[in-house]
C-alpha cells in the first residue's frame, strides 16, 4: 500500500511539473515572409527568426516555407494562388504538434494579409496575436517597386498586371493580382477578385470569417511612413482609395467595411484589440530596437 502511495505521489508531481513547464513556455511564433523573399533568407526572415529566438527565451519559431525548397518558396510568392497557399499553411500549422495550443503570428508585407486570411479560415490551432508588418489589408493599386533579388519575377508580375489584373488566368495565377484593388473599377474588382474581396467580406458576408477574426487577443498593424512600394500605404492600416479616386484615401474608420462591421473590427477596436503602429522608413525597413520595444516586448512575450 505504501509503495502504491509513493508511485501515486510521484505521478502527481510529474504531472504538475509538466503542467508548470507548459505554462511557463513562451507562445510559439509563426512568421510568413513577403513577396520576393523566402522563409530562410539569412538577411531577412532568417535574421528575424534569430531575433525572436534571442529576445523570447526558449520560443519555438516556425518560418513558413511555401513549397518543398527555397526556390519554390520564392516563386510561389508570385505564382501560387493565395487561396492554395493558405490551405497549405493551414495543413502545416495543424500538423505541427508544437503549435497545438496556439501561436502568435507575424506577417511581413503580403504575409500580413495571408495570415489574417489564415485566422479567418483556419481557426485551429488558435492564433493568439496577429502582427501585420506592412501588410496590405485593403490591397494595392500600384506596383512601383518590387523587393527581393529576382528582377525577372518582378518583371513578369508587372507584365501580367498590365495584361489585366482581373483577367481570369491572371487572377488565378498571379498572387499580386489577387489583392489588386482598383478604385476606378470596383464592380469588376468585386466580381473577379478570388482572394481579397472574399476575405474582406465585400460580397457575401461570411459570418465565420467575422467570428474567427474576433478570437484574436490583439490585431497589430504596422505602417511604414515613407513606404514607396505599397500604394496606398494606408492599406497597411486597413485604409483604401475612395471609390472613383486615385488620390483621396479613406482611413479604416471611414470605410463601409468598418462602419457596417463586416469583419468585426468595430467590436475589436471597442475592446482595445486593434493597434495601429507607425515606424519611420521605407517598406519593411524596420529598426530592430523599435521592433523589440513596440512589438516583441509587448505582444510576443
Amino acid at each position: 500500500m505504501e509503495a502504491k502511495c509513493i508511485w501515486y505521489a510521484i505521478g502527481i508531481f510529474a504531472a504538475l511539473c509538466g503542467a508548470l513547464t507548459a505554462a511557463d513556455s513562451p507562445v510559439p511564433i509563426v512568421i510568413w515572409h513577403g513577396m520576393g523573399d523566402s522563409c530562410c533568407n539569412p538577411i531577412s526572415m532568417g535574421s528575424i527568426k534569430s531575433l525572436f529566438e534571442r529576445e523570447v527565451s526558449g520560443v519555438y519559431v516556425k518560418s513558413l516555407m511555401i513549397g518543398s525548397n527555397i526556390v519554390d518558396d520564392m516563386e510561389n510568392g508570385f505564382f501560387m494562388n493565395a487561396n492554395k497557399q493558405i490551405a497549405m499553411v493551414c495543413d502545416q500549422v495543424q500538423s505541427d504538434p508544437k503549435l497545438k495550443d496556439g501561436y502568435n503570428a507575424v506577417g511581413f508585407s503580403q504575409g500580413g494579409q495571408f495570415l489574417r486570411a489564415l485566422v479567418q479560415r483556419c481557426p485551429s490551432p488558435p492564433m493568439k496575436n496577429l502582427i501585420s508588418v506592412g501588410g496590405q489589408h485593403q490591397g494595392v493599386y500600384g506596383f512601383p517597386r518590387c523587393p527581393g533579388d529576382n528582377a525577372t519575377l518582378c518583371d513578369w508580375a508587372r507584365k501580367l498586371l498590365n495584361l489585366g489584373a482581373y483577367v481570369s488566368i491572371v487572377q488565378d495565377n498571379l498572387v499580386q493580382a489577387e489583392y489588386w484593388n482598383d478604385p476606378l473599377n470596383q464592380e469588376e474588382y468585386k466580381e473577379a477578385s478570388v482572394f481579397l474581396a472574399d476575405i474582406n467580406n465585400e460580397n457575401k458576408k461570411n459570418q465565420t470569417y467575422k467570428t474567427n477574426l474576433q478570437t484574436l487577443k490583439n490585431f497589430v498593424m504596422i505602417k511604414f511612413t515613407e513606404d514607396t512600394m505599397v500604394q496606398p500605404k494606408d492599406s497597411e492600416w486597413f485604409g483604401k482609395y475612395e471609390d472613383g479616386s486615385t488620390e483621396k484615401v479613406l482611413s479604416l474608420f471611414e470605410t463601409d467595411l468598418y462602419k457596417e462591421d463586416w469583419l468585426g473590427l468595430q467590436a475589436m477596436n471597442a475592446t482595445g484589440r486593434l493597434h495601429f503602429l507607425a515606424t519611420v522608413g521605407d517598406h519593411l525597413q524596420v529598426d530592430e530596437d523599435w521592433l523589440i520595444k513596440n512589438v516583441i516586448d509587448v505582444f510576443l512575450k
